[in-house]
């Protein structure tokens, strides 16, 4: 997902903005930054705290307690990202029009519709103990700078003033990250579609496998090494309730040596979470210091603590794990005595039904109704044209467990793996490879999260909710949950894959990720003897492509007398399926898999062909959906084989006239795009990135807010991940990594990041763009983490009193 939505279309606000907007460089950005060095007076302070800017401008905050600290750091998160906090929590309650007026409608709709924040709000008021003052005492701060009154230049343009903060604004915005890292009700209403379009037979034609070559995050003998042979047979007693195996058939990279793989003989840990990129970054880079509690790494601004990082003893990171967390029910719905009910088990029960008054900037207010069953919210509301007229509820663990946010708090604090590992339990949503270390020399990897047990099918497709057959029963018991420590070969690597063989207990899902990045991630890893900081670096940033490897190589074999597409064919046969920027043999594969997926599936598909490639049923909240990856792995098995039925489907030609035809048509392009010359098609030219801030699209704004266009190497399938949509050449939504991150456990200042586009939400200051140019080149700056080695660091001091 977006930082926020991009207005577009005319609007009056925001014709009135382009009008100001014009005048805004001259006045708003000469308005004073957020202090950074000197003293601030806030009241709520106990205790005087100090924030140490390094020359990276890593806010590093020493606080004699806990309270103290979080509310610094919410001071913090607000000094540098208020308008991003403030639209954040917007977002998810609905909210956006009051600020945007009518354009927003639309998404504020579907958010009211999803009911997250009403959710949150649940969780927030039910909150108890000293993890809840904890949360408080954030707000507290960020509540003190909104009091101080000086508010960031997209606030004063829009010519509003932001509520008071509260804790449902904190584990809403967790509960929207954990939406975006969710499957697959998308999946289910599209499968649904291509079924009614093509037939069963078909469209399960369209399924594809699992790669044999693709690597799985556990293998079977890890997992029994873990399970053992009772929880094996427990497991397995249980298969009628969990439904049937997996079948044979958007991503982060981690991976943890031990010191077994190392030069120094100390693990090593890597993460980069791809999210949607924009500008200011999801992330803010931070050191908190106070009583016990010392972490290094990066936070969500608006939620306290760290999500990613370290401590004195234990680094950490995620990815997705994408097990199916999502299921839709299709419900019998009637009005009765001005009830809404639905129907459960032959009796017809009283359904929610909430009225809701959305306010809209220069207009009138907009009521939103929405009806709730036992299974969760109607949402054909989010997608009318896909999901038809049949009333599908969402079933969403989000929706039914509370916000991980206390589990996180005791992974901050964990002193080793095991500990670490045990405040996993809490862990609820979304769903993660959490991949761990200790510097005792430990490494770790657990799948965590709550995953259904359904009592009957398997998550593919919408199901019946009136007739009770398909409900959820529980959760897999965490001690039940993959999970290996110190595996035999030295590593755990996960890279969105298959996380365990079909054969294990319990159903995970069907809508995983290729494995192609992480199978280039341990070719590397296997390749090496020793790997140093420095070379976990080279990998984090590198751009071969397994897929575009195996493709081009058949390409490289075609046979053809085509003038056109004969040098084409012999630059494939010797190339390494590097994605890099300036390579044309990058922008000829990119193009090629787009004209070939096209034009085998347009004919039968038509529009469908668009959601099977990856589109997503929703914008904004659900731009893009897994049956992408589907896509790809289709592809993949299909360009192997000859005999594939696909091939000779619609228009009778064989697999080498299918690629001869796809292989011209992307010259074609390529010509009209790039020019006449081979060597002038580089991938760079196609693939670019913006990064774009929430009001970028409001001319002559986009000149002062956004940044870029940059030439971009790589694709979804390369360790340095970066690409749009899968189902469009280029295209403004672009994913990659945020931040990259190497933990050092024998040294912790030798640990290394980079955040891009920079920490600062402010467009007058340096670092709202400073981390865009070492990003692109590859380049970490170090995480010093001892005092000393902060001091030697230090550009900026202030301390904040009482």
């Amino acid at each position: 997902m977006k930082n926020a939505p991009r207005p577009t279309g005319k609007n009056p606000l925001f014709e009135t903005i382009s009008r100001l907007a014009v005048l805004a460089d001259c006045w708003l950005f000469r308005n004073p930054q957020p202090l950074r060095k000197g003293e601030l007076h806030l009241p709520g302070l106990s205790d005087p705290v100090e924030v140490l800017r390094d020359k990276w401008d890593v806010a590093h905050i020493y606080a004699r307690s806990l309270g103290d600290l979080f509310f610094a750091q919410g001071c913090v998160h607000a000094q540098e990202r208020l308008f991003q906090m403030d639209v954040q929590r917007r977002i998810v309650a609905g909210r956006l029009s009051e600020i945007l007026g009518e354009v927003a409608l639309p998404l504020d709709r579907w958010m009211r519709t999803l009911t997250m924040y009403r959710r949150a709000q649940q969780e927030a008021d039910a909150l108890s103990g000293p993890y809840a003052q904890y949360l408080e005492r954030y707000v507290a701060g960020v509540n003190a700078i909104i009091k101080t009154g000086t508010l960031p230049m997209e606030m004063r343009l829009l010519q509003y003033h932001p509520y008071e903060w509260c804790t449902a604004d904190i584990l809403a915005w967790a509960k929207m990250m954990a939406w975006d890292l969710s499957v697959n009700w998308d999946t289910e209403i599209i499968r649904a579609q291509l079924i009614r379009k093509l037939g069963a037979e078909k469209a399960a034609l369209l399924e594809p496998p699992y790669l044999d070559r693709w690597p799985v995050v556990l293998s079977r003998q890890e997992v029994a090494d873990f399970q053992g042979s009772a929880a094996l047979h427990k497991a397995e007693s249980a298969r009628k309730f969990t439904g049937p195996r997996a079948a044979a058939g958007l991503g982060s990279n981690n991976w943890v040596l031990s010191g077994e793989r190392t030069a120094s003989a100390s693990p090593i840990l890597a993460n980069d979470m791809h999210l949607g990129m924009g500008i200011p970054s999801l992330w803010y880079e931070n050191h908190l210091v106070a009583e016990d509690y010392d972490l290094s790494g990066i936070s969500f601004a608006g939620i306290p603590g760290l999500m990613q990082g370290h401590n004195p003893w234990v680094a950490w990171g995620f990815t997705n794990g994408f097990p199916d967390v999502q299921d839709l029910f299709i419900e019998h719905l009637r009005v009765e005595n001005g009830k809404t009910q639905y129907e459960y088990r032959g009796q017809w029960l009283d359904a929610q039904v909430l009225t809701k008054v959305i306010q809209v900037k220069d207009s009138n207010p907009v009521p939103e109704t929405v009806v709730i069953t036992r299974h969760g919210p109607v949402i054909n509301l989010l997608s009318p044209d896909l999901c038809g007229e049949e009333p599908l509820a969402l079933c969403w663990t989000g929706l039914r467990e509370d916000t991980p946010l206390s589990a996180l708090f005791q992974m901050n604090t964990a002193r080793s793996c095991d500990e670490f590992r045990e405040a996993l339990r809490g862990w609820t949503t979304p769903s993660q490879n959490v991949v761990y270390a200790d510097i005792k020399g430990n490494i770790g990897y657990t799948l965590a999260g709550a995953i259904p047990i359904r009592a009957k099918g398997d998550g593919r497709l919408p199901v019946p909710g009136w007739s009770g057959e398909y409900e959820w029963t529980g959760y897999i018991p965490f001690d039940e949950l993959p999970h290996a420590a110190n595996p035999q070969k030295g590593y755990v690597t996960t890279a969105n894959n298959k996380v365990v063989e079909d054969d294990f207990p319990y159903f995970l899902g069907l809508d995983v990720g290729m494995g192609n990045r992480c199978q280039r991630i341990i070719e590397m890893i296997e390749k090496a003897e020793k790997l140093s900081v420095e070379d976990i670096g080279r990998m984090q940033v590198d751009q071969v492509s397994i897929t575009a490897r195996t493709i081009g190589a058949v390409l490289g074999k075609l046979a053809t007398e085509n003038e056109e597409i004969k040098p084409v064919v012999s630059r494939l046969a010797h190339w390494d399926g590097a994605l890099l920027a300036t390579s044309p043999e990058a922008a000829i594969y990119q193009v090629f898999i787009h004209r070939l997926i096209d034009r085998l599936l347009k004919p039968s598909l038509g529009d469908l062909a668009e959601y099977y490639a990856g589109k997503g049923p929703t914008p904004v909240i659900k731009a893009s959906n897994m049956l992408g990856d589907h896509s790809r792995k289709w592809l993949l098995s299909l360009i192997d084989d000859p005999s594939n039925p696909w091939w000779t489907i619609e228009q009778g030609l064989t697999r080498e006239q299918h690629l001869a035809a796809a292989l011209l048509e992307t010259v074609e392009y390529l010509k009209a795009t790039c020019g006449p010359l081979i060597e002038d098609w580089q991938w760079g030219k196609l693939h670019r990135i913006t990064f774009s801030h929430s009001l970028g699209s409001v001319k002559p704004l986009d000149r002062l807010l956004n940044r870029g266009p940059f030439p971009l190497g790589g694709d979804v399938d390369t360790i340095w991940m970066g690409h749009a949509m899968m189902y469009q050449i280029g295209g403004s939504t672009f994913v990659g990594p945020q931040f990259r991150f190497i933990g050092d456990l024998n040294n912790w200042n030798n640990s290394r990041g980079v955040i891009v586009p920079g920490q600062s939400g402010h467009p007058a200051s340096r670092r709202y763009d400073n981390g865009i140019k070492p990003w692109l080149a590859g380049q970490y700056h170090p995480m010093p983490f001892d005092r000393a080695e902060v001091l030697k660091a230090v550009d900026a001091r202030l301390l904040l009193t009482p």
